[in-house]
């Protein structure tokens, strides 16, 4: 039988680059969305025509219940949950912390930070060996800016970036005894269009350029990276944050 993974945010970048990566090796995708509904339906039929399955799951990480219902439709269709790639987020514009309302702060923080724990803790209570579960691994979507700090950009998204960070860190250590490993990616200047929804499109190029790659790097650059601490040939990896970001 394939191995289950539900993807969240799987509707665009990095998510949809990582779903058809995984699709390919013959993996069961659960592909999570809270918007777009025409573009999962998509992803899902690009798992399809790749070798995979793939089922698509409405649900809003930082809704308790939502979270609920989608770790619930996954393993009622499938029977098992075997990984999360907990990669769903969001950005704002750019602007000093001294100018940001205090709406854009909860929302940054609802959905980056209590949302990524929310799917966190659903993981492993679903399979950790402890809990009648059979081990499996947790990816955490992380990015550079937790250790640059994204200063007059984006602090808040920093700040909840080095959050997932530090929960990776102690989440690896707690679940490792239950058969659960638990990694970070944290991709630098990646050319998919959230840098579009902060307001600068053209942001990872003009960026990418400066870095010693040279050069933006692509969702399918990330995802790689995702399914290989996903797979058994990262199975002594735990714990790792591991930097997509050009030595940037």
């Amino acid at each position: 039988m394939s191995k289950v993974v539900l993807i969240t945010g799987a509707s665009r970048g990095i998510g949809r680059a990582t779903a058809r990566l995984l699709g390919a090796g013959g993996w069961t995708v659960g592909v999570n969305y809270a918007h777009n509904e025409a573009a999962a339906q998509e992803v899902a039929a690009e798992v399809g025509r790749a070798g995979g399955h793939a089922r698509v799951i409405h649900g809003d990480v930082a809704n308790e219940a939502d979270v609920d219902a989608m770790f619930d439709t996954l393993e009622k269709a499938f029977g098992r949950i075997d990984a999360l790639v907990n990669n769903a987020g969001i950005v704002a514009p750019s602007l000093p912390l001294a100018d940001m309302s205090a709406e854009r702060l909860r929302r940054m923080f609802d959905v980056n930070v209590y949302g990524a724990y929310l799917c966190a803790r659903e993981a492993a209570r679903r399979m950790s060996k402890d809990r009648g579960g059979d081990g499996g691994a947790i990816v955490n979507v992380s990015s550079a800016a937790a250790r640059l700090g994204s200063p007059n950009e984006y602090v808040d998204y920093a700040g909840s970036k080095g959050a997932v960070d530090t929960m990776t860190i102690g989440l690896a250590k707690e679940l490792g005894p239950q058969g659960v490993r638990v990694n970070a990616v944290r991709p630098g200047l990646i050319d998919t269009d959230i840098h579009a929804s902060g307001g600068r499109p053209d942001r990872a190029a003009v960026l990418g350029a400066q870095t010693p790659l040279g050069r933006p790097g692509t969702a399918e650059e990330v995802a790689e990276a995702i399914v290989w601490l996903l797979s058994d040939a990262a199975s002594y990896v735990t714990g790792a944050l591991l930097d997509v970001s050009a030595g940037r």
